[in-house]
């Protein structure tokens, strides 16, 4: 094993998070993340249809479909196998192929989303230039994505890293939507340049 995987073990051990997830029955330790930001924004309602980027292993996935109940829909869109959820339409693919974007169009069967949601994250190469380029462009494809099928007042959520272009992407979304704003939950480690945007009332 090498170091940085060592320690990346070491420092799970000790995530007060990592035990709580496992103790609760959660599939990974960001359900804290997007619970916090649940209680402050309210984001999902009873009913909603809700796409999950970037799904797996699934605990937005296993929290968001609690919270829109029997009556919503989500769908949780991944590249890697994801294990199957009760009242949850997991599709394995890539959301930026045409062969994936089409598996959607069919079984949304013209329904619109009230919610795109991405915790995605890019490969990390130690780069920091290029895992900032890679990280940015999922977060693009997220909004392009969006554009596509969020029905008027939706809203897209995604996970960035502060630095080289964010500030700019954000800029691009305020004239797209009616509110665009920074989320920092608790559970994201205090030395990590994860954040959350978090934009509301696509004005289609």
């Amino acid at each position: 094993m090498s170091t940085s995987s060592r320690a990346w073990c070491q420092r799970q051990a000790k995530d007060p998070f990592v035990q709580q997830a496992l103790k609760e029955g959660w599939r990974s330790r960001a359900v804290y993340k997007l619970q916090e930001i649940q209680a402050k924004d309210r984001l999902f309602k009873p009913g909603m249809q809700v796409v999950d980027l970037g799904a797996a292993p699934g605990s937005w996935s296993q929290a968001v479909v609690k919270w829109i109940g029997k009556n919503g829909q989500l769908w949780a869109l991944d590249i890697l196998p994801m294990d199957a959820l009760p009242g949850v339409n997991v599709l394995q693919g890539d959301f930026t192929e045409e062969s994936t974007y089409h598996e959607l169009q069919k079984n949304l069967a013209g329904q619109q989303l009230d919610w795109v949601i991405s915790d995605m994250a890019p490969n990390m190469s130690g780069i920091r230039a290029a895992d900032q380029a890679r990280s940015m462009l999922l977060i693009e494809y997220a909004l392009d994505f969006a554009r596509e099928f969020l029905k008027p007042g939706g809203g897209l959520l995604v996970k960035a890293f502060d630095g080289a272009g964010l500030q700019n992407y954000v800029q691009s979304l305020r004239p797209l939507f009616t509110q665009v704003v920074y989320r920092k939950p608790k559970a994201s480690r205090d030395k990590s340049r994860e954040v959350y945007i978090l934009a509301k009332g696509w004005r289609a």
